[in-house]
């Protein structure tokens, strides 16, 4: 049962793939020299216009800039005819080259972000530090000011007057 259905999917398989590919003619490339116009040249991205000799020719697509044999890059049309392609190689860097930069300054900023939020943690430790010491410091200078006024007290006999519950002060103590 279990091979019966491993061929009706083989099977299914072939039938979508075979129906899925379509054979289709290329288009007949169109020559880039049949062009007259600068307009005409650039809207086939694999013509270059040359304003020197007001020439259409096939972009040279084995090098990424056309060499000066072709065509001097001041003088090359590629996409526009407004702008030369030394001019559109420049704008693209200058926006590429803003792009990288932008990225990298959030990049920055996000790292410094991150070492700021730790760093806080780190300054609390330290306050929270410091505040327990000076606690512990303000207790130890508690107990020994109390140690003092009881041998004070038991001195001039005035331990047994007024006992710890009663005394006046008692609330302010735990404060």
């Amino acid at each position: 049962m279990s091979s019966m259905k491993m061929f009706v999917l083989v099977v299914g398989c072939v039938l979508v793939s075979l129906a899925g590919c379509q054979t289709t003619l290329p288009k007949p490339s169109i020559l880039c020299k049949a062009f007259s116009t600068c307009d005409s040249c650039i809207k086939n991205t694999k013509c270059l216009w040359c304003m020197t000799n007001s020439t259409c020719t096939d972009y040279p697509a084995s090098y990424i800039l056309p060499p000066p044999a072709v065509c001097k890059l001041s003088q090359a049309r590629w996409g526009v005819c407004w702008v030369n392609f030394e001019a559109l190689i420049i704008a693209m860097a200058v926006v590429g080259g803003t792009i990288l930069v932008s990225i990298i300054v959030c990049c920055c900023c996000c790292c410094c972000c991150c070492k700021r939020q730790q760093g806080p943690d780190r300054d609390e430790e330290r306050f929270a530090r410091r505040r327990e010491e000076i606690r512990q410091r303000s207790d130890e200078r508690k107990v020994e000011r109390k140690a003092k006024h009881d041998d004070i007290r038991k001195k001039y006999g005035l331990t047994g007057l007024i006992t710890d519950s009663d005394h006046p002060y008692r609330k302010f103590e735990n404060e």
